[in-house]
């Protein structure tokens, strides 16, 4: 027999039939206690289970507090079957069960989740490696990832950001072909949505600071985007 909490937004019924009528003939102990994870500070229970059958957004942020409190005991969510369309691997909790799920299968449920125990969280993840700024040379022109500078020739370019990302991410891929979507990706972002349109008014400008001798170094392969071409000389 276990202690059970349920944490539900009317605690008035003490048998928690109202919510889950097969729990009332289980042959554990129940408390019923409104939505306040405080409550649980100074118990101890083998479960808890919340009920989101009136407010699933509400429940939600029970589950989140309940999850950074730690308990150290399972925690299943109580959801009326309109509910499960919400419901993802974002809802902290261990199972969950319908408001009309029947003694057998409740049983059964609230069993395995006391065997396993609350789920672990997951391990953050590490830490990704620092790359140092470098510097890219391809034919005469130069990046300089650490000063944020472009030279050709010896001369220093005067280009805006996006002219020196485009510039740069081309330099560091030379003979390779990168899409117009590609370097939006890798230029813009994810959330840019501007048009392809962008990237070619980009590498016109850029053809135009490296100069008439330089411009053929960033070549169009027609329907597919752009390759800047020269001889790698990288001191990575």
């Amino acid at each position: 027999m276990a202690d059970v909490v349920l944490l539900t937004p009317d605690p008035a019924d003490p048998s928690a039939g109202s919510v889950v009528p097969g729990l009332a003939l289980l042959p554990h102990r129940v408390t019923v206690l409104g939505l306040d994870p405080a409550a649980l500070i100074a118990r101890t229970p083998d479960l808890v289970l919340v009920d989101a059958s009136r407010d699933l957004v509400q429940a939600r942020g029970i589950l989140r507090t309940l999850a950074a409190m730690d308990l150290g005991c399972p925690v299943l969510l109580v959801l009326a079957e309109g509910g499960l369309g919400v419901v993802d691997e974002h809802w902290p909790m261990d199972d969950l069960v319908l408001t009309v799920t029947g003694p057998a299968e409740l049983a059964a449920r609230l069993r395995l989740a006391l065997t396993r125990g609350p789920r672990s969280s997951p391990a953050p993840p590490p830490a990704p490696a620092v790359r140092e700024p470098s510097t890219i040379r391809v034919a005469d022109v130069v990046v300089d990832e650490a000063s944020w500078t472009v030279r050709a020739g010896g001369r220093t370019l005067d280009l805006t950001y996006k002219e020196f990302e485009l510039l740069r991410y081309l330099v560091a891929h030379p003979g390779r072909v990168v899409t117009r979507d590609t370097l939006l990706q890798e230029v813009w972002g994810s959330d840019y949505y501007g048009g392809t349109r962008t990237v070619d008014v980009h590498i016109r400008r850029l053809r135009a600071k490296l100069g008439s001798e330089r411009e053929s170094l960033i070549g169009t392969i027609r329907g597919v985007g752009y390759r800047f071409d020269g001889p790698r000389g990288a001191d990575r």
